[in-house]
């Protein structure tokens, strides 16, 4: 079988196979990567394809917590000491105006439909709701004592917060603003991670060192995922960032000092494989095909590449000092 080109020529079969493949797969890595540095107050800005850096962006003082814009023209910053939140326009790179957050903005997240931030207070035990439009803070619900990660359900009824001093995840119905379950999780919880299909929430636990998996319809922990690494002393073993595919089939864990990312079969719950990263990995972001992870290193200030079929770290990119969060934007 052959194909007639404008010239006459035919073209053999497994050339036209190859281009075929090559349109159907479309440019490998076109994504950016966006790192908040803590201790430098920026933004690293990194080129999916070839890994180098084409930016580092001045923002306002401790960026934590960042998020993409449902529409990905936009990246909201929690600058934690600044008291506010920062949105720094993906085109120009630069910061485009600033919304009200509450005292300390550490972590958020943002409703399917893009319109509001649900933001986390540490310093009043308070999650504060923004109207991303009108850049107001709408509603403020009481919550535990430090109020630390936010994760919202696929379809944004329900919103789930940790507090690091109460050990809880507390369930938030985002219509009547009103907390309708408290589940009393390990010491520090940091991320709470809804699976794609909506059936269960992970907590991370940083002192507890587990990860508890929460049954989202009836509010009970149906499992505790806890860890242990040969030559790692247990205190070291600190769960905080969690990922997990789409097909909840696996869950990736980062375990904070161990410098490790713990590999967890989502099913089973029984951890699978260790992979060694840089110094206190932090935060955890996929590539949109899932076939690469991101890992943020807060201590060896890098950040990490997974290949995520092969589970395999490849890669480490310099970034600034202390970073905390990572996104992947088009």
């Amino acid at each position: 079988m052959s194909s007639e080109l404008n010239d006459g020529k035919s073209l053999p079969l497994a050339a036209l196979l190859l281009i075929a493949g090559l349109v159907a797969a479309g440019p490998a890595w076109a994504e950016r990567l966006l790192v908040s540095n803590e201790k430098d107050n920026t933004i690293t800005v990194i080129d999916g394809k070839s890994l180098a850096v084409i930016k580092t962006v001045k923002v306002g003082a401790r960026p934590r917590g960042i998020i993409l814009s449902k529409d990905g023209k936009s990246l909201y910053i929690c600058t934690s000491d600044a008291d506010h939140i920062e949105e720094l326009d993906l085109a120009s790179l630069t910061v485009s105006r600033t919304l009200p957050s509450g005292p300390d903005p550490e972590t958020f997240t943002i409703s399917p439909d893009g319109k509001q931030l649900y933001v986390s207070n540490e310093n009043d035990n308070m999650v504060s709701v923004v109207d991303v439009a009108e850049a107001r803070i709408t509603t403020e619900i009481a919550v535990g004592v430090e109020p630390e990660g936010m994760g919202i359900s696929p379809d944004g009824k329900t919103l789930v917060n940790t507090s690091e001093t109460t050990s809880m995840a507390h369930f938030i119905d985002t219509q009547s603003h009103e907390v309708i379950a408290n589940v009393l999780v390990d010491s520090r919880p940091r991320v709470a991670q809804w699976t794609a299909d909506a059936a269960q929430v992970w907590v991370s636990s940083e002192v507890g060192g587990s990860v508890s998996v929460i049954d989202a319809a009836t509010h009970k922990v149906i499992k505790k995922i806890r860890f242990t690494i040969p030559g790692v002393a247990t205190e070291s073993i600190q769960p905080v960032g969690v990922a997990l595919t789409k097909d909840r089939k696996t869950a990736f864990v980062a375990l904070g000092p161990a410098n490790r990312v713990a590999v967890v079969d989502a099913q089973t719950f029984e951890v699978r494989k260790y992979l060694l990263v840089g110094q206190r990995v932090w935060q955890l972001a996929f590539s949109p095909d899932e076939q690469r992870l991101y890992t943020t290193n807060g201590v060896s200030n890098d950040m990490s590449v997974i290949d995520v079929p092969a589970l395999k770290v490849t890669k480490s990119v310099p970034v600034g000092r202390l970073p905390w969060g990572v996104v992947v934007a088009p």
